[in-house]
Parts: structure tokens; C-alpha cells; sequence
């Protein structure tokens, strides 16, 4: 099914439609769809976006792969194949060494943390977990590659934590569908080179560049030794995802395609309680989440905030039977395994907080999230019992308790779920950066995530109209 195109992308042309309340699951007007129409000779790819346009066939015969000048020795000025240096480098280029690694654990923790900030996912410590619990790696979909850049002191400068993937789980960015029309144009989407942190949708830097390194040369040395990789593997594609904004632009510029998606996330405005930041609220919206905590809180339910090291190997047995049974109930296994959470538990118990619901003395559900200096992340959820709001209270009003008590400036709590925002989050833009080898594909890709991103503005507008914040508090909660 297909539409005319309008005359102009007008606000109310893209508007989509929210039926009834934000109680159930609003729906995006059918995103983008990539379909491939093909005759013997593959001439024609047709793009449809439903609502939107209908494009012209596009000359989409296979090209031969051209080969990237690309030398390890000399990095840097290869890198110009590939990325406008001018305006982010020096004009001094360092000579730069490429090597890859397999595993984080052939460096050691200090010299890997040295790039990685305050994020707590890419620290050495939770990366080599889940390596080294077999999360990721052989037999898996994921397979560490992660490149590296040196100077001649050998000193590591920077670092791409760069993955070989053979299917699309675990990316929470959703490229199903041009796998699909790679099949059906008879190629090989897989593998591909994915840079993020599995399992993992949050925002963080993916270019790793020391503070006293040339962040435009180092990261353009990366993002050609990715390309060349890929080429020597026959890989289809290099994605980032998550990264953060300034890294998307730069890789915009380097040539890659960014797609917009969006999240919900909590901003501490120097809140002193709850209650506090209730008072932000209209009156309708903050009696609901009264309500919502006194029900729990009649129940019986209490909830205790513990550091992954605070509790006992009982309790974390039924941390790990909860956050299994979510992934069962889908018909999937977990991603993480019982040994990846006690080996961060050890390695960096400080990072991991765990929303402990209990009954009496029995712990019925929990929330595990990590946190880093300024921000709590939600990342699973699971129960045993069924108390009416039970989910919102371990799953959001306990974290934005915890931030507030804490001093924390943000609680992103996970993807999806437009029920956050009658609670106070906020649609928040995230962002990932995509190449396609096959320079037809990548061509269609570029107009598809142009004409996507109407959609994801015209949508994120829309939600942020559902928001639960007074029209008198001019504090930035709006997007």
C-alpha cells in the first residue's frame, strides 16, 4: 500500500495519529518501509515509505567492490579517502599504528579505562565480562574485533570497540529490513561490523580517543580501518550505534548516514524529593502517580537500593531467576548469564545498582541498572508476583528516587515504552551512523533515513505534547 506524495512536508502531513490516552502503545504511522522489486537482471529497487512517497527505480545492478588504499603504517593520510581531516585535525599527521585485537583482555584495565570516560559500559572490567563469560564471542553472534590506534611509543591513542555480527539481535537498532532487501537483491547483509556495546542501547562515546590525541586524525584512522576490515571480510556494512551527538556529526561529515531514533529520559532539575518533583506535575497527573505508589506501598511491597556486592548469592539467584523469566516469557534466552552479573558484582560492584522489590522477607522483583558519576541506567526488569503497579515503582518512581537521593543528573530506564511519559520522561533523540559497501544500496540508504527522520521529529513533537509538566514550569523538560 502506497500513497501520493504530498505537495510539502507540512507539520500536520506528518502528524501522526496517538488513539485514545497514552495508556496503550501509541503507534508510529508505518515507519519506513525498504522493498526491493526484482526482475532477472536486479535493475530496479523501489524504496516505499508509506504516508510519504513513492521514489523512482533506482539503478541497483552490483558493482564490484572497490578495494580502500588503505596502510596500516600510514594511517592518517589514507584517512583523507574518507573524512575531511581539515576541520577536525591538525595539519601535522602522527604517525599511527593499526593492530586488532580479539578480546579487551589483551590490554590491561587501566590502559583500556584511560579512553573510556565515566561510562561504566565501556569499561574494561564490563566489556572482558562479557567476553570472558561467553556472552559474546565464540558461538555467539557477537565476535569481538576491536581495533586499535598506537603512536610509535606505543602508547594506545585509540580504540573502536568493533564486533563481526552474523544476524541483528542484541542492537536495539532495528535493520531487519534492509537485511531483507539485500536477500531478495541476492547478497549477503551478513556479516557485518557492528561498533557498540551489546546489548546495550545507551548513548555513550564509541570513538575511544585519548584526551592528548588528535581526535580527527585518530578517529578517521578508525573509521578506514573498520572500512578495510570489512572489505577484507566481505562484510556488507559498518554501523555505530548510540554514539553521542558530536560523534554523529563527525561521522556525518566522514560520510556515514545517520538514523534518528528516540528514548525517554529523566532530568534532575536539583529536585530535593519526590515530591518535589511531583510538584512539577498538573494536578490530574500527579494524583495518578500518588496513587500508583500508595498501591504498592499498601500492599506491603518495600524496596531496598543495593550495590551489586551488597547482596547476598540467594538473593542474586532470584535477581538472575526474575530478569531470565522476562526474556522466556518472549521465547528468547537472556543475553547475560549468571556469571556475567557475579563477575561484575566483583570487578566493579560500585557501577551496579539493584531495585530490590521484597514481600515480607522473599524478594519478588527487581530492577537491575548501572550508573555512572551523573547518570542511572536502567537496563532489565523481572517478577515473581503481580501487584498493580509494580513494574512503574522498581522499574521508574524507585530510580528517579535513587538519582534524586544521589545526586544524579539523569535516569535513562531503557527503550521503548511510551507509558514513561505520563511519568515524567522525556522523548529524547538518540542517534546511530551507517555505511553500506555497495555504493547503490548506500545511495538509497542516505534518502531513506532523510525522509525516516520526518517521521521521528513529526513523532517526538507529538509526544512531547503528552507531557505531564505544568505549561507554567519553564524549567527544559520539553525536547
Amino acid at each position: 500500500m502506497t500513497a501520493s506524495p504530498p505537495e510539502s512536508h507540512s507539520a500536520d502531513s506528518l502528524r501522526p495519529r496517538i488513539r485514545g490516552t497514552m495508556n496503550g502503545r501509541a503507534m508510529l504511522v508505518d515507519f519506513v518501509l525498504l522493498k526491493l522489486y526484482i526482475r532477472s537482471d536486479l535493475k530496479a529497487l523501489i524504496i516505499q515509505i508509506l504516508g510519504v512517497v513513492n521514489t523512482p527505480a533506482l539503478d541497483l545492478r552490483p558493482t564490484a567492490r572497490q578495494p580502500i588504499d588503505f596502510a596500516p603504517a600510514a594511517v592518517p593520510r589514507r584517512a583523507r579517502l574518507w573524512c575531511n581531516r581539515k576541520r577536525h585535525g591538525s595539519n601535522t599527521d602522527p604517525l599511527l599504528q593499526l593492530s586488532e585485537v580479539n578480546s579487551v583482555s589483551e590490554l590491561d584495565s587501566a590502559t583500556w579505562n584511560r579512553l573510556a570516560g565515566d561510562s561504566p559500559f565501556l569499561r574494561h572490567e564490563f566489556l572482558s565480562a562479557l567476553e570472558q563469560t561467553g556472552c559474546v564471542g565464540a558461538g555467539t553472534a557477537w565476535q569481538p574485533n576491536h581495533l586499535l590506534a598506537f603512536d610509535d611509543n606505543r602508547a594506545l591513542l585509540g580504540a573502536l570497540p568493533l564486533y563481526i555480527k552474523n544476524d541483528s539481535r542484541g542492537e536495539f537498532v532495528f535493520d531487519w529490513g534492509w537485511a531483507h532487501a539485500y536477500e531478495q537483491a541476492g547478497l549477503a547483509y551478513y556479516p557485518k561490523l557492528v561498533c557498540a556495546v551489546p546489548f546495550t542501547p545507551v548513548t555513550g562515546q564509541r570513538l575511544l580517543i585519548a584526551a592528548d590525541a588528535s581526535f580527527g586524525a585518530t578517529a578517521s584512522a578508525l573509521l578506514v580501518a573498520a572500512r578495510a576490515l570489512g572489505e577484507r571480510i566481505g562484510a556488507s556494512s559498518l554501523h555505530v550505534l548510540f554514539p553521542t551527538d558530536s560523534e554523529q556529526r563527525f561521522m556525518s561529515e566522514a560520510g556515514l548516514h545517520r538514523r534518528k531514533g528516540y528514548q525517554f529520559h529523566w532530568t534532575n532539575q536539583n529536585y530535593d524529593s519526590f515530591e518535589a518533583f511531583l510538584e512539577s506535575f498538573t494536578s490530574a497527573k500527579r494524583k495518578k502517580v500518588r496513587r500508583e505508589r500508595r498501591r504498592i506501598a499498601e500492599a506491603g511491597v518495600r524496596f531496598e537500593h543495593l550495590r551489586g556486592d551488597e547482596l547476598s548469592d540467594s538473593d542474586w539467584d532470584a535477581v538472575f531467576e526474575f530478569y531470565s523469566r522476562t526474556f522466556l516469557r518472549r521465547g528468547r534466552p537472556p543475553y547475560l548469564n549468571r556469571a556475567f552479573f557475579a563477575q561484575v558484582c566483583r570487578t566493579m560492584p560500585e557501577n551496579l545498582v539493584v531495585i530490590l522489590a521484597r514481600y515480607g522477607a522473599d524478594p519478588i522483583a527487581a530492577a537491575i541498572c548501572f550508573r555512572s558519576g551523573e547518570a542511572l541506567f536502567g537496563r532489565y526488569w523481572g517478577s515473581l508476583a503481580d501487584f498493580h503497579s509494580l513494574h512503574f515503582e522498581a522499574c521508574y518512581y524507585q530510580g528517579i528516587d535513587y538519582c534524586i537521593s544521589q545526586g544524579l543528573q539523569r535516569f535513562e530506564p531503557g527503550t521503548q515504552g511510551e507509558h514513561k511519559i505520563s511519568r515524567g520522561f522525556v522523548p529524547t533523540p538518540t542517534w546511530s551512523s551507517h555505511w553500506l559497501s555497495d555504493s547503490q544500496f548506500d545511495g538509497a540508504l542516505r534518502e531513506l533515513l532523510q525522509r525516516e527522520q520526518l517521521h521521528v521529529d513529526a513523532y517526538m513533537h507529538e509526544l512531547a505534547s503528552h507531557l505531564p509538566y505544568r505549561q507554567s514550569d519553564d524549567r527544559p523538560h520539553q525536547i
